[in-house]
């Protein structure tokens, strides 16, 4: 069946939603998620970051939803049509979600680890508002160790939900979950429980804030400051195919793959994340791309350069061949004689 986003059509199969017909066609279409994850099961519809505008239900119902609706659960139709970057209405709906995200989150970017690599950070640059209107006061936490190498820090967290739904589906048992309701909703762990498995780092990639951080890399080094390459290593545990961060020659942290959308490739295991940090440890494939607006390969370039030829002169002054001899000055001869006196005579007065 055929749907349209923002003029652009694509042909997806049956229970296809509309953000990932949306990730299909690619570019700015794309509704930012800090809920959604691909790789995990029931995912989606709880933080309202990727809402469209569906302008036409389908071809057997063309009308338009009244009310704009979440991407990342709503299944697409053959016709629908949806507007997502091109509306107004999504825009400032965007803004709304986003100012509502914004309320407990504190303004702690230059002292948190996940800055740089953070989608809280990026979705409120394009969606931030200046001012802020809560004028009550920020709930306030503690960091609490939740492990013995992740540490939560539940002031910046969003209640996205995504780690719990990464220790209930990769683990055989979960010991932390949401706790109480509405505006008190925090996550947690079970009294006197830590959370002990083999894949639980795995909640610190998936989480797309600073709520849950490493704690062998906490305060290190900037993410900008490290050079991230892919790396393998044989691993009875798992896959084995990391991201190695470097600084020099110093592996200061490991993590899993992620593709253009900040989603694992796939997991990985604790013994890969947190105890490999000898570069002896790893084969090193080479250096890792990212998307083109991350802010770790600014000023990067890891490919061959084609060179460049620039005609400036040729350009500028097209058809005025003695207007570029005379800025070129090797093309002019100095002992020609122009009305009896030489090129390079000064002239008096």
């Amino acid at each position: 069946m055929k749907v349209t986003i923002d003029g652009q059509e694509i042909e997806v199969e049956a229970g296809t939603t509309i953000l990932q017909a949306a990730r299909m066609i690619g570019g700015e279409s794309v509704p930012p998620a800090m809920c959604y994850y691909s790789k995990l099961k029931g995912t989606g519809g709880k933080c309202r970051c990727c809402l469209v505008d569906v302008t036409k239900g389908s071809e057997a119902d063309p009308r338009p939803m009244p009310k704009l609706v979440a991407s990342c659960v709503t299944g697409c139709q053959d016709g629908m049509e949806v507007a997502s970057k091109g509306s107004d209405r999504v825009f400032e709906a965007r803004k709304a979600v986003t100012e509502f995200l914004l309320i407990n989150h504190p303004l702690d970017c230059p002292v948190c680890d996940q800055a740089g690599e953070c989608d809280l950070q990026n979705l409120s640059f394009e969606h931030g508002k200046l001012q802020q209107r809560f004028i009550e006061e920020k709930r306030t936490f503690e960091p609490e160790d939740i492990g013995d190498k992740i540490q939560l820090h539940m002031n910046r967290c969003i209640v996205c939900q995504r780690c719990v739904e990464v220790a209930d589906q990769l683990t055989d048992k979960r010991v932390h979950g949401v706790l109480n309701r509405g505006d008190h909703s925090q996550i947690s762990t079970c009294i006197s429980t830590a959370i002990d498995n083999e894949f639980s780092g795995n909640m610190i990639d998936v989480c797309p804030v600073g709520a849950l951080t490493d704690k062998t890399f906490r305060f290190k080094s900037r993410v900008w400051f490290n050079k991230p390459f892919n790396a393998h290593r044989d691993c009875d545990k798992c896959c084995g195919k990391t991201t190695v961060w470097m600084f020099g020659n110093e592996i200061q942290r490991v993590t899993a793959r992620k593709d253009e959308y900040h989603e694992v490739e796939e997991f990985i295991c604790n013994t890969c994340r947190f105890d490999k940090k000898d570069v002896a440890d790893w084969v090193i494939e080479g250096p890792r791309k990212f998307e083109k607006d991350s802010v770790i390969n600014q000023n990067k370039h890891y490919g061959k350069l084609d060179s460049v030829v620039i005609d400036t002169e040729k350009g500028i002054l097209q058809g005025r061949d003695i207007d570029r001899k005379k800025i070129s000055m090797t093309e002019i001869d100095y002992n020609e004689k122009i009305d009896g006196n030489p090129v390079n005579e000064k002239k008096n007065g």
